[in-house]
């Protein structure tokens, strides 16, 4: 018996001494898989691996981030239904798979509502916190926000007016039914298209043009057959990064200050390195063929015209009306001011 209390006595000191470097290290070791569609050798990419190695140093290697990169976790719908079921822990999404969590976040990307990146960082400034406060209300921790560049028309003739397009088979990416809708109740003719089937579809005359963001176009290599780009913004493109409730909570909380200043660090250089991105893919297009027909203001505001005419129809329905007052109101302001007249 005198034996067996010293082997107590000394377990409980060793413990006490050793403390959870040695003893709990296995239990406190937290590891979070981030599924993410974007390609490694991209500014989201090398964000990524360095977030992933600052997080590590920053909690002493008990938090690790283990990044799937290019799609390998699956679709936006596949990645979403992993994270529900804890297979990843943290995906970055767009605001297609932000808007299936919670269906204002859509309303940003309404056609022609948000015409700059001046006025998106208002929108932004003012919505962040309460679309924050909705993503987690679902079981979702909102690590950090990205400006992903601008929606555009790429068409195979050239597309100045509304009526051009109108003219044309718009492809649609099939996953993304609110646009989709919101582009046929403005007339024009919509034609649903897996992204992988877009050159495809263009080759064999079921599509004529598409609405893409400039990085994917480069990217698929769509500038080929659909060779002309309008200038004008259709809408943002938005990409977060999420975690599950359920991993946010297994981050010991001495860490969590310091992994989310790492991280929104991270939104502020991604932020400057996609808009970058943006403008050299445009360029680099450009040097092989794409011409990028630029719209007069009278031009552009016939798209605005057709936006402001439809869009409010489709409130409560396909768009949050809400959401979309709160916005209009802050880009009626931003317009009607010296500052953002003529933009």
């Amino acid at each position: 018996m005198k034996k067996l209390w010293y082997i107590a006595v000394f377990c409980l000191v060793f413990l006490c001494v050793a403390g959870p470097e040695t003893a709990f290290a296995q239990r406190r070791k937290v590891t979070i898989k981030l599924a993410s569609l974007v390609p490694e050798n991209t500014p989201w990419g090398s964000a990524l691996n360095r977030l992933a190695a600052e997080w590590a140093a920053a909690s002493n290697g008990e938090v690790s981030l283990v990044i799937y990169h290019n799609g390998t976790a699956g679709s936006e719908g596949d990645v979403l239904r992993k994270l529900k079921m804890n297979q990843v822990q943290a995906a970055i999404l767009t605001s297609f798979g932000l808007n299936t969590i919670t269906p204002e976040i859509l309303t940003m990307s309404a056609p022609f509502l948000i015409r700059n990146n001046t006025e998106l960082n208002l929108v932004l400034d003012d919505l962040k916190s309460e679309l924050e406060r909705k993503i987690n209300a679902k079981g979702f921790y909102t690590l950090a926000w990205s400006k992903a560049g601008w929606v555009k028309f790429f068409s195979k003739t050239p597309v100045f007016t509304p009526d051009d397009m109108k003219r044309q088979k718009l492809g649609t990416n099939e996953n993304e039914p609110a646009l989709m809708d919101a582009f046929k109740a403005m007339g024009y003719q919509m034609v649903p298209v897996a992204m992988n089937q877009v050159l495809v579809y263009l080759n064999g005359g079921m599509i004529d043009a598409v609405y893409q963001s400039p990085v994917n176009v480069g990217g698929l290599q769509i500038f080929g057959m659909a060779k002309n780009m309008a200038s004008i913004n259709i809408a943002p493109f938005m990409g977060a990064i999420v975690m599950n409730e359920a991993a946010w909570r297994s981050i010991p909380e001495n860490y969590k200050p310091e992994l989310i200043r790492i991280t929104k660090k991270f939104e502020l250089e991604l932020d400057t390195s996609i808009q970058k991105l943006e403008e050299d893919v445009i360029v680099t297009m450009r040097q092989y063929g794409l011409i990028v027909n630029q719209l007069s203001p009278a031009q552009e505001q016939l798209w605005y015209d057709d936006g402001n005419r439809v869009v409010p129809t489709l409130l409560g329905a396909t768009f949050d009306r809400a959401i979309y007052r709160r916005i209009e109101a802050i880009l009626q302001a931003q317009r009607a001011s010296p500052q953002g007249a003529g933009r």
